[in-house]
């Protein structure tokens, strides 16, 4: 007797059914895995024999046939040890094959039938629901990221005897985990809450804080040169938390990022709060973009939707941060292998922040000693390309004695108002459009809203002759420009907005000519 079970097979974070078709007749006892299967996944003809055996659901005497189609797609992952064993079960007539219909299956089984967790859970049911499947069976330990996906029944079991008295006692085994309430009360609870790390502990750096401000508003990338001990650190990583919450679509996106990459962890579901990375400078390519023989996610799409910040951005290797272009442009890092092209995400803003020299105190040459060729040089690890993209360089001083010990002037929740504010403005604006922030303006919806009148237009014909800005940095002032007018709630960008948007630019050339 021939059964197909529905599964799927993840590609990046995008989803492809699969169908496991189980066949068992008369012939020599053995176990035939076929269908381009990796060699964990070729491991789950021992996994499934021995659990059904443990689980009291002896394995057939007979020749058992297990083809995942479609054939020629790569396969991988433990994911398919559950609808296997249920294949099996079904085509030996321990149950009505027709139970079986119409139900999405993935989980990995232990020898002793316990059903495991597998990574993906979320975007493979997410995906399988727009498909027109409403019905999923599923290791309790993923109940809670699949239950986020609305409109759906979701039968999280424990074990195989379970899914074997569910499958044949349809109906009256009623194992269904309901989320509901539950779920939305804690992602209130999570937009409710405070920013745990607040801008009011920052002594003094106004020029910085309102820097941040303007970045989160418009998710600019910024980039905060000065010496050690002076706040760039603690102004970062308070950034994340003055970004506006998770609404359901990012969250859901982002959460499918992380269940992917296997980061979902058992009892706190999908994340309702935008996640701070930042990694290492010694940290390699692939961890950065992603890749391995079985590509994952790297900091770039796990920092999606919101900051991926990069401290002693000199020590990175350069390679290395050139390898950003064009993620940085294209939101999104295909990782190509010869067996399949794999694509995640990656809107992320970069923070980064760095020393302006190795010692650390340039420009102030009674503390720094070093000399005109080692400071271009500590400086030349970040390429022109790069900076090129960043839309904006503020100087990080020393605070003065006078301001320790004072309370800030704007908490985190003060600061977050205004970039709630700014960006329901360009939601509005934006209304129809692919994007909803100031950032991803481009083409001639960037002319479109971001009209300039003739002195906004005389003021960048000038910076652009006297600063030798590119196209792209001539759109990225304005752009930036626009966020300013935004926060002041101007519906025309003026000169003001203008020349501070410039200002965030100016320092380079003090910097790196």
């Amino acid at each position: 007797m021939i059964v197909k079970i529905k599964s799927g097979a993840m590609l990046g974070v995008e989803m492809v059914p699969v169908d496991v078709e189980v066949d068992v007749s008369r012939g020599l006892p053995r176990f035939e895995l076929v269908g381009f299967a990796s060699s964990e996944l070729r491991e789950a003809k021992e996994r499934v024999k021995v659990a059904l055996n443990n689980s009291d659901l002896p394995i057939p005497v007979s020749k058992i046939t297990v083809n995942l189609s479609p054939a020629n797609l790569p396969k991988s992952g433990t994911s398919y040890d559950l609808p296997i064993a249920v294949g099996i079960l079904a085509a030996s007539e321990f149950f009505d094959y027709e139970a079986t219909k119409d139900i999405f299956m993935a989980g990995e089984v232990g020898l002793d039938g316990t059903l495991k967790g597998v990574p993906g859970i979320l975007p493979m049911v997410s995906q399988a629901r727009k498909k027109g499947l409403r019905k999923f069976l599923i290791p309790y330990e993923n109940r809670e990221e699949a239950a986020f996906v609305e409109d759906i029944e979701i039968i999280p079991l424990k074990d195989l005897r379970e899914v074997f008295l569910y499958l044949s006692n349809p109906g009256r085994y009623d194992s269904k985990y309901l989320f509901g309430e539950e779920a939305d009360s804690d992602a209130k609870k999570s937009k409710d809450a405070s920013p745990s790390a607040d801008f009011i502990d920052i002594y003094g750096q106004e020029t910085a804080k309102r820097a941040a401000l303007i970045s989160a508003a418009g998710f600019h990338n910024l980039l905060m040169v000065g010496p050690p001990g002076a706040g760039k650190t603690m102004i970062a990583k308070r950034i994340s938390g003055i970004l506006p919450p998770l609404t359901r679509e990012e969250s859901l996106e982002v959460s499918s990022i992380y269940s992917v990459a296997g980061l979902l962890k058992e009892g706190k579901g999908i994340l309702t709060e935008r996640p701070f990375i930042s990694p290492h400078h010694s940290m390699s390519d692939q961890a950065l973009i992603g890749g391995g023989r079985i590509p994952k996610p790297g900091a770039v799409s796990l920092s999606h939707r919101s900051v991926l910040f990069l401290d002693e951005l000199t020590e990175f290797r350069r390679s290395t941060l050139d390898l950003l272009r064009q993620p940085m442009e294209d939101k999104c890092v295909t990782i190509a292998r010869a067996y399949g092209n794999y694509t995640y995400p990656t809107n992320f803003m970069l923070v980064a922040a760095m020393n302006p020299c190795p010692c650390g105190y340039y420009p102030d040459r009674e503390r720094c000693h070093c000399t005109e060729p080692e400071i271009a040089r500590y400086l030349s690890k970040i390429s022109g390309p790069i900076l090129d993209r960043i839309d904006m360089t503020v100087e990080v001083s020393r605070p003065e004695v006078t301001t320790i010990g004072k309370v800030g002037d704007e908490s985190s929740k003060d600061l977050r108002d205004k970039v709630v504010k700014a960006r329901e403005i360009q939601k509005i604006r934006y209304r129809g459009k692919p994007y909803t922030m100031n950032s991803e303006l481009y083409g001639e919806d960037l002319n479109l809203f971001c009209k300039l009148g003739k002195p906004e237009k005389d003021l960048m014909s000038k910076a652009f002759a006297s600063l030798g800005l590119s196209i792209r940095a001539y759109h990225k002032i304005i752009k930036l420009a626009r966020t300013i007018a935004d926060i002041e709630e101007s519906e025309a960008i003026n000169v003001s907005h203008l020349e501070e948007a410039i200002s965030y630019r100016t320092i380079n050339r003090k910097y790196w000519n």
